[in-house]
């Protein structure tokens, strides 16, 4: 049986380096799940060549049997606003393959709640499952920490946790859920700020939290990818802006094991 598609879905950006990065990011999710595969199949293989399991390997080795036959899966990119292809498109093209769709959101606002659940009835596909958003998760946190000192913050440094911001309340929970996480990591407050939409914006918070006696003030930017949103923090005062999420190996496990958890229970209910 080979192994259900991954779509993973993103909101549209106008920047090239946006683009590109969502690009990498799934080449790179494509990558860590082949070298999986790679590995479970030959240690499925050496199991059952050490015990003489065969056929009665064991419920409990069911995932690993599952992708160990069913290798790396295809991996696709969908866009659910500004630029295309969109999901639906995506998941018709897969012509029937089973599928698991992530969407790359860092909160779940309108687009997880509503555009993608849409977009997959519009498909019309008949085995596709959808895994949580990215976010809030500490994999974010991890790597916020690292864009931070890249940036040049240091413990003693305020910080400024800048989300896109949404009307969903779902999302701004999630939000602040992350801004928790950061704060627990830094081990110093993640003073929140809305970028977009809701209150406060980041030129407020920055300015109060310097007012209120921080030397220095930084930027955690709560956005995965580069765009117009990331460039207004450099116009915010700040004395440092961290870079996006962005790709890195954390973020690359966290899209694989949601993927692959959600893999396991599709392959699971079409064989029911």
């Amino acid at each position: 049986m080979s192994a259900p598609a991954l779509v993973l879905v993103a909101h549209g950006t106008r920047s090239a380096r946006g683009v590109e990065m969502i690009a990498e990011l799934a080449g790179a999710v494509r990558r860590e799940l082949s070298a999986a595969a790679f590995v479970n199949g030959a240690l499925a293989h050496h199991v059952v060549a050490q015990t003489g399991a065969g056929a009665d390997f064991g419920a409990a080795s069911a995932s690993l049997r599952e992708i160990a036959i069913g290798g790396a899966p295809t991996v696709r990119t969908a866009f659910v606003d500004v630029l295309g292809p969109a999901p639906a498109e995506v998941l018709r093209d897969l012509d029937g393959v089973p599928a698991v769709v992530v969407p790359a959101f860092l909160a779940s606002g309108y687009h997880v709640y509503q555009d993608v659940p849409r977009e997959v009835a519009a498909s019309a596909h008949g085995a596709v499952a959808v895994t949580h958003a990215m976010g809030p998760d500490p994999a974010l946190a991890e790597v916020m920490h690292l864009r931070l000192r890249a940036a040049g913050w240091r413990p003693g440094d305020a910080v400024v946790f800048a989300a896109a911001g949404s009307s969903d309340a779902r999302a701004r929970q999630d939000v602040q859920r992350s801004a928790s996480l950061l704060s627990e990591r830094l081990e110093t407050p993640a003073h929140l700020a809305y970028i977009a939409t809701g209150e406060p914006r980041v030129p407020e918070v920055v300015a109060a939290v310097r007012s209120s006696g921080a030397r220095r003030v930084f930027i955690a930017s709560y956005l995965l990818a580069h765009g117009l949103f990331h460039q207004r923090l450099h116009d915010a005062g700040a004395d440092g802006v961290a870079e996006p999420i962005g790709v890195h190996p954390a973020v690359v496990r966290l899209l694989a094991s949601r993927y692959s958890s959600a893999a396991h229970a599709l392959s699971v209910a079409e064989a029911a």
